[in-house]
C-alpha cells in the first residue's frame, strides 16, 4: 500500500496527476475554513455563474490548432471581484458532452496550496456558497486542463462607510 501526503504543492503538474483519483475531491478542511468557507448549499447575498468552455476542441477545431496545442477549454469569466465576508452563491455549468472538468482553489497570493478540489461533471451544474474571510487575490483552475484553463477572484475587504442617502442621490457619510 502506497501513502501520498500532500503538505503544499509547488509543482502543479505533480498536483494533478496526485488528485486525479475521484476519491481525492474535497472542500476546505477546518484549517483553510479561516481562509474561506465553502458550502453545498446555503443562504447568498450575491451569485455568479462560471461557465467551462471550449476555445479548441477536436470535434470543431481548429484542426491544427488541436493538432499543435491539443484540445484547450477556458473558465468564463475568468475573473471575478467578490466582497469579504459576503455569502456568494457560485454555480460552475459544464458545458461539454464528453470533458470532465474539476476546480481547484489555491491560497491567496503566492501560497500555492489547493484549498479545495471537486469534479465538474460533464453536461451539469455545480454549486457552491464560498465566503471568503480574508481579502486577496485567489487563483482557480482546472487541473486538467493547464495551463489555459484557470481564473482569479479578486476578493475586496468590507467598505468600512455608511452610505446614506440626500435628495435621492448616494453619498458617503464622511
Amino acid at each position: 500500500m502506497l501513502t501520498v501526503l500532500l503538505w503544499g504543492v509547488p509543482n502543479l503538474g505533480a498536483a494533478s496527476a496526485t488528485l486525479a483519483a475521484e476519491s481525492r475531491y474535497y472542500l476546505p478542511s477546518a484549517a483553510a475554513s479561516g481562509i474561506v468557507t465553502v458550502r453545498p448549499h446555503g443562504r447568498a447575498e450575491a451569485a455568479l455563474t462560471v461557465l467551462t468552455e471550449a476555445v479548441a476542441v477536436k470535434e470543431t477545431g481548429p484542426a491544427a490548432t488541436v493538432a499543435k496545442l491539443g484540445e484547450i477549454y477556458t473558465f468564463s469569466p475568468s475573473f471575478a471581484a467578490l466582497t469579504q465576508n459576503r455569502p456568494t452563491l457560485v454555480t460552475f455549468w459544464n458545458l461539454q458532452p464528453d470533458d470532465a472538468h474539476d476546480f481547484a482553489l489555491m491560497g491567496p497570493g503566492d501560497d500555492t496550496s489547493i484549498l479545495m478540489y471537486v469534479k465538474l461533471p460533464p453536461l451539469a451544474k455545480t454549486s457552491y456558497v464560498f465566503t471568503f474571510h480574508r481579502p486577496g487575490l485567489y487563483t482557480f483552475m482546472c487541473l486538467r486542463h493547464q495551463p489555459e484553463m484557470s481564473g482569479q477572484f479578486l476578493v475586496l475587504p468590507v467598505s468600512r462607510e455608511k452610505p446614506s442617502v440626500k435628495a435621492g442621490n448616494a453619498t458617503a457619510k464622511p
